[in-house]
């Protein structure tokens, strides 16, 4: 096992296709819920009378690492306004939630957590000076009352108890006291223990439940890592075993789990809350860094290339709540819904479709991506993936120059002051290996960099298109991180109104996706060939795709889903051709908004 620690946002930098993404995020809903979304702009948390709970937190948990990492000075300094707000109301006993003293025993404490784990995060990217003693003042309050009884957690502080062990360690690592120990084994006690819950997974009801919630999982797989080493246990990597059977069960095409918002079963016309999108993504993330194991780092190109993009506008204003494998149509259904516990306009694209924790928290996504291109521990640095971006220290600098995952070719600049090890991460699928243009067969690359070296390095290899396997005899075309779909041409209907106080305005406002194209495909058994285009200006745009993928189908009699007009059905009920063989293009799953992924293969 090797432990990997993180860079920070002064030591990462984005470049290329992933800095227009941070930029394109920080132009649209990111960068802006503070000005035009009520219970950001006027929370609790900074005095306002709106919702004093999981939101503000959420929303600074991706907006501070997104101004940073851009060097963004207004977003910076409005980061500022709201972490110094909050600091100003923690109370004289280190409480700092909104809520009055006498309703502490009912104000889940979820959000002390993500407040703590928040702050956390601010003061990496900050170094502001006065946070360690408030998270510390807060979590010596929260032990205080929870060992007291005071206080105990329920439903949401329950069920993520670990979400906690961020802020955690990051005291315990500057002072070493022991009740910090003594929180942990208190939260981990009163909190959810995710291994009863398993032959829950097998079988969805429509039923909503803690235990089967799909953000909980997805925040769940990390608890093992994030925990045992403050509660003294050995590492068992439960979270393999976990993820092996909600994958068996619940699994998607993309590297998801269906939730809408409970656990939905292998079914392409269910959908995935956006929140667990980010919430696995983080948890793949500290996975790796934990154990150092590729696949995790795998896992997550997945969700990031993918199910990240697929889910969020081109221009990051609007976003679902829950997105489909099969998604010929984005329309709010007309009577009873098509999900297990979501309304029925959880899958429109919008300022907040079903619930609003998804505008707040999608935003930790790509900043987070972002700072996990490299990792370290002690003079040894690897790269866990490779997207453009560039890494400065004190003593070392290491640039990739790359189009990944849309091409697969990498320049790496490298330039030390003193000697350290450099380690490349290959992806299993990866064809043609070649460094320095001499190929090679590894899964991982080691090299020695001197003291005083500069040296560029040239990497590349293949990746071949290939059929993947899914239930009940579908199929869906992959090519290395990029999942691709057969792309439904739509026109937008965009609707203007207000609710509950809350104003949806242009570019803000809600929108119906409507179909104007075919999507009732079955795939050819011929070889897919892949076509690699420029990287528009928009990186997973949904008209100008970086990379598609040229295949021959024939249409087939699919039909609609019982009940519904807008709805493909979850198997085709016929898959005898109905037309000639065709040569159609596939968009990758993130560029394709309305789409067909999972498709028999007839010939």
């Amino acid at each position: 096992m090797n432990k990997w620690n993180f860079y920070t946002t002064d030591e990462i930098k984005p470049l290329g296709w992933l800095r227009r993404q941070l930029e394109i995020q920080a132009d649209g809903l990111s960068g802006n819920l503070d000005k035009i979304w009520p219970d950001i702009r006027n929370s609790s948390w900074i005095g306002g009378d709106k919702e004093g709970w999981e939101r503000v937190p959420y929303w600074l948990d991706g907006f501070i690492p997104l101004a940073y990492l851009l060097e963004n000075e207004d977003m910076k300094a409005r980061a500022k306004k709201y972490i110094d707000a909050i600091v100003s109301y923690q109370k004289p006993d280190g409480w700092i939630c909104p809520c009055a003293d006498d309703e502490r025993k009912t104000y889940d404490t979820w959000a002390l957590q993500l407040i703590a784990k928040t702050l956390t995060v601010y003061y990496q990217c900050s170094k502001d000076e006065r946070i360690p003693e408030v998270i510390y003042r807060v979590l010596r309050n929260y032990y205080e009352m929870l060992k007291s009884s005071e206080i105990s957690l329920f439903d949401w502080g329950k069920a993520r108890w670990f979400e906690c062990f961020a802020a955690i360690s990051f005291i315990y690592e500057r002072c070493g006291e022991e009740w910090l120990t003594e929180l942990a084994k208190i939260l981990e006690e009163q909190g959810l223990d995710y291994n009863e819950a398993i032959p829950l997974w097998k079988r969805p009801l429509n039923r909503w439940r803690f235990d089967t919630h799909i953000v909980n999982l997805a925040m769940m797989l990390k608890s093992e890592a994030v925990s045992c080493s403050i509660l003294k246990k050995n590492y068992t990597d439960n979270a393999e075993k976990l993820h092996g059977i909600l994958q068996k069960y619940n699994g998607t095409p993309v590297g998801l789990f269906t939730g809408d918002e409970c656990l939905s079963g292998l079914s392409p016309i269910q959908g995935t809350e956006l929140c667990s999108v980010a919430e696995q993504m983080y948890s793949y993330e500290v996975l790796f860094a934990f154990t150092g194991d590729s696949k995790w780092a795998e896992r997550l190109e997945m969700l990031a290339f993918n199910a990240l993009p697929a889910t969020i506008s081109d221009d990051m204003w609007t976003h679902q709540y829950v997105q489909m494998s099969n998604q010929i149509a984005c329309k709010k259904f007309p009577g009873k819904s098509l999900f297990r516990t979501n309304g029925n306009e959880a899958h429109l694209f919008g300022l907040e479709p079903n619930f609003g924790c998804c505008t707040a928290n999608f935003n930790q996504a790509w900043p987070k991506f972002a700072l996990s291109a490299f990792l370290y521990d002690g003079d040894t640095v690897i790269n866990a993936v490779p997207v453009p971006c560039e890494l400065k220290t004190a003593d070392k600098y290491i640039k990739i120059e790359t189009e990944y995952p849309f091409k697969n070719s990498f320049i790496y600049t490298v330039k030390a002051e003193n000697a350290f090890k450099f380690r490349v991460r290959i992806p299993s699928f990866a064809k043609n290996l070649a460094v320095n243009g001499a190929m090679t067969q590894a899964n991982e690359l080691l090299f020695e960099i001197g003291e005083g070296e500069s040296r560029e390095i040239s990497i590349s290899f293949e990746t071949q298109p290939v059929f993947d396997e899914r239930p009940n005899n579908l199929n869906t075309v992959r090519c290395g991180s990029l999942v691709f779909s057969v792309p439904v041409n739509y026109k937008k209907v965009m609707y203007e109104y207000e609710k509950d106080g809350v104003e949806r305005k242009f570019p803000y406002c809600d929108y119906e996706y409507i179909p104007e194209s075919d999507w009732n495909y079955a795939y050819c058994a011929d070889i897919p060939v892949v076509q690699r285009n420029r990287v528009a200006d928009i990186p997973f745009s949904s008209v100008a795709p970086p990379v598609t993928v040229k295949v021959t189908a024939k249409k087939i009699n699919w039909g609609l889903e019982d009940g519904y007009e807008d709805v493909c059905a979850k198997l085709p009920e016929s898959r005898e051709p109905i037309g000639n063989k065709e040569e159609i293009l596939l968009y990758p799953y993130g560029c394709s908004k309305l789409r067909m992924t999972e498709l028999p293969i007839i010939d």
